[in-house]
């Protein structure tokens, strides 16, 4: 039970969306590690995810925390936050530069008490002024994610040094306070006469367990392992952050990557070209057991991949065009001869998880729905929209005779080989992208919709540039894999909310403005039970679905990694992940028999 403080405050030592949290006030630490995990060596690997202004292919900056720039990976290393995450529950956060949250009865205060041994870098104290100082300016200088998640955060009262009061408006939502404890902690003094906004190659100062190291714009960044990191100790960090050096390299091309890999330019590899991965494996340091490769199963939150329309485009604004364009695209065909027949197809925002729609609305979702029925396709009210099975010919007459139906209802008309949008323009679809990595699917795609009459054509461009098209909304479609979550909250307003479609840099890159959309992404906010959130899910899916915002892609509930046989770990793994390689660590005498220890 959380023990009261001040005016019947509760005093908690983690947080979690619902309250529940499976780590009592004593852990020692995560039941996933390994306590007693040695440390050194280099962890070696490429960006796989990338947040804010962060890039795959390049970067420019070591802020990654603004719209300006390309940030560089890893830098989330170096900066410390009020608490952490535990791989083994989808939404709880324990103390990390706080020791403990006391809570008001109306939850709208959280009193963060700092830990007195708190440091930055430089030894100087994190105080209560740095993380106030921190929230206010991702708030009003902040990347536009971080400023649209913030906005129900009233402000930070600074009330003595080790505690600081975090207000949140009444209308926050129900995980406003997990995001807050998540931020990273800025140093107040460090940032004083400095441009937050501005681009930078100078490392700002930071508290994590790692700081920046040698760095080649654009190649390679490395960061080294704080040896008197003042937090090593804590139950949250105990197993973890056991490489001496971690490095990130940067390549353009995914299969020059793949060579350096195989030649050891990097030791860490996450795989996700199933050609590569059925074929390109049999190579000598494969054969000889130097180099290991694993399928590691995952209870992670599925992306959302698929190619994104632009609504903002006139070509794209009726869905009667959108679901045209997704019947054109086969994915029985794809999935096997391009892919090896080893990808799931998406079919839902929420897929492998119980907030998938299926079936009819149940009466709770359509208690959620029914306030909007005049707005919303019929469809919502039925059976959620699943992409049809084609007959695997790649071009399956019957799908494109369907597509040709529904662009002649909406208005579009065929003049020779040539569709012709109904204001008589010529009817043409870019895809952006900035690597050739998905030309061998695109192609066929786009040999489809030349059938149907629509000139279909790819333009690959620096990585730079697609940035900065992609932060404007400069495109007509593009490939996206956006980040799921197994506890949908805040973020979803980044990503689907009206307020994002006009944004420059947010994630909602198909221009998605809908009413109905944006008060479920409210109820979604505020859910007060996982059944709530499980419902408002559903219902959201349904009218994302009927929406036809994208031309869903694949997934795979496994993670593919290949490495060099340099590494042990744990012998139990994350609930909600592959632990890998964050609960790993170097084992030189693996490195040693293979001849690579380094």
């Amino acid at each position: 039970m959380p023990r009261m403080g001040l005016a019947d405050e509760a005093e908690v030592h983690g947080l979690s969306a619902f309250g529940d949290l499976a780590y009592p006030p004593d852990f020692k630490h995560f039941s996933y590690v390994n306590p007693n995990a040695p440390k050194g060596g280099t962890l070696s690997l490429q960006i796989k995810q990338a947040g804010g202004n962060q890039n795959f292919d390049t970067f420019n900056t070591l802020n990654i925390f603004v719209l300006r720039g390309d940030g560089a990976a890893g830098m989330d290393l170096t900066y410390d936050t009020l608490m952490a995450g535990s791989g083994d529950e989808p939404d709880a956060l324990y103390g990390l530069v706080a020791r403990a949250v006391r809570i008001s009865p109306d939850e709208l205060t959280y009193r963060f008490v700092l830990r007195p041994e708190a440091r930055f870098h430089d030894g100087s104290r994190i105080t209560a002024e740095d993380v106030a100082f921190s929230l206010d300016t991702l708030k009003t200088k902040g990347h536009p994610n971080y400023r649209a998640i913030l906005t129900e955060v009233v402000g930070a009262e600074v009330e003595r040094e080790d505690v600081v009061a975090i207000r949140l408006s009444p209308q926050r939502s129900r995980d406003l306070h997990l995001v807050v404890a998540s931020l990273p902690v800025f140093s107040r003094a460090y940032w004083n006469g400095r441009d937050f906004e501005a681009t930078t190659l100078e490392a700002p100062l930071g508290s994590g367990p790692y700081r920046v190291g040698r760095f080649e714009v654009g190649r390679f960044i490395e960061f080294e392992r704080v040896e008197d990191y003042w937090a090593r100790d804590l139950p949250v960090n105990v197993g973890g952050n056991n490489f001496g050096r971690i490095r990130y390299e940067y390549f353009r091309d995914r299969q020059v990557a793949f060579e350096a890999f195989k030649s050891g330019a990097f030791n860490y590899h996450e795989e996700y070209t199933a050609r590569i991965w059925a074929t390109g494996y049999d190579f000598p340091a494969v054969r000889e057991g130097r180099v290991k490769r694993e399928e590691i199963p995952t209870r992670s939150a599925v992306p959302t991949q698929g190619w994104y329309f632009n609504t903002r485009r006139a070509q794209f604004r009726d869905p009667r065009v959108r679901e045209a364009i997704g019947l054109a695209f086969d994915f029985e065909w794809t999935n096997k001869n391009i892919m090896y027949s080893a990808y799931k197809r998406l079919t839902s925002f929420f897929e492998a998880s119980e907030m998938k729609a299926t079936g009819m609305p149940s009466p709770e979702e359509l208690a959620l729905l029914e306030p909007f029925r005049t707005d919303l396709p019929e469809e919502v009210f039925g059976e959620p929209y699943v992409p049809p099975v084609s007959d695997g010919s790649g071009s399956d007459r019957a799908l494109l005779r369907r597509a040709d139906e529904l662009l002649r209802d909406a208005g579009c008309k065929r003049e020779g080989r040539r569709l012709l949008l109904p204001d008589g323009q010529p009817f043409t679809i870019e895809f952006l992208d900035f690597q050739p990595t998905l030309q061998p699917h695109t192609q066929p795609f786009q040999e489809n919709l030349q059938r149907l009459g629509i000139e279909a054509r790819s333009r690959i461009v620096d990585a730079a540039q697609y940035r900065r098209r992609m932060d404007e909304f400069d495109f007509d479609m593009a490939s996206m894999a956006l980040t799921g979550s197994l506890t949908p909250g805040d973020s979803m307003r980044v990503v689907y909310g009206s307020e994002a479609a006009k944004t420059p840099g947010s994630r909602n890159v198909a221009g998605i403005a809908n009413p109905a959309i944006d008060a479920l992404i409210e109820r979604i906010g505020r859910a007060k039970t996982r059944a709530e959130l499980t419902i408002a899910c559903r219902a959201l899916d349904r009218v994302l679905r009927a929406g036809r915002y994208w031309v869903p892609m694949w997934y795979k509930d496994q993670t593919l990694v290949a490495y060099w046989d340099v590494f042990s770990r744990p012998d139990k793994t994350p609930k909600y992940g592959s632990g890998a390689p964050g609960t790993w660590w170097y084992d030189t005498t693996k490195a040693r028999r293979i001849g690579v220890e380094r």
